[in-house]
């Protein structure tokens, strides 16, 4: 029985290896394909005027690598052509703009972009949890309970704006 021991422990460290061999080689995968898809759009983007889909595909690469300013630029960018799309996806270009202020702490700008997004797509849960977090950096705490509030009335099981409404309103008790 014990002869075998060091046989089992190296098959599960090997098994191990494996797996964690396979989870690195799938995230270099992603991303590369996500680098390769910056490149070449910036390369295209640098050379001529692209579409709304474009600005706004750059622009949600950039977020992710937390470069704010830029993201901003090509937002807007998108926007200032964005006369062919459907008012959802500007929608999402607004509610993008708002999370790439409310990062760099301009939270008045932030409110309003989530307010357009709101405007466009009155049922857009996303951008209302982030305009009811907002209000909270802001310590607007009634606009804040107010938003997630609306939120629930669109998607009662959304569970950020419940555990928000439970919270807001615990604060509220104790005061």
């Amino acid at each position: 029985m014990y002869d075998n021991l060091p046989v089992v422990y190296i098959s599960i460290l090997l098994g191990i290896l494996a797996i964690v061999a396979v989870i690195l080689l799938r995230q270099i995968i992603k991303t590369r394909k996500v680098e390769n898809r910056f490149s070449s759009l910036q390369k295209k983007l640098t050379k001529e005027r692209g579409t709304a889909k474009e600005y706004y595909e750059l622009a949600s690469i950039y977020l992710d690598k937390k470069l704010f300013v830029q993201a901003v630029q090509l937002l807007q960018k998108a926007l200032k052509v964005a006369d062919e799309i459907e008012e959802e996806n500007k929608a999402l270009i607004y509610n993008a703009l708002g999370f790439a202020h409310f990062s760099q702490e301009q939270y008045d700008i932030a409110i309003r972009n989530y307010k357009e997004a709101i405007k466009l797509y009155p049922e857009y849960t996303i951008a209302l949890n982030n305009l009811g977090n907002v209000y909270e950096k802001k310590q607007l705490t009634t606009q804040a309970l107010d938003t997630y509030k609306e939120v629930l009335k669109i998607d009662e099981k959304n569970s950020i704006a419940k555990r928000r409404v439970e919270s807001l309103e615990k604060r509220f008790v104790t005061k």
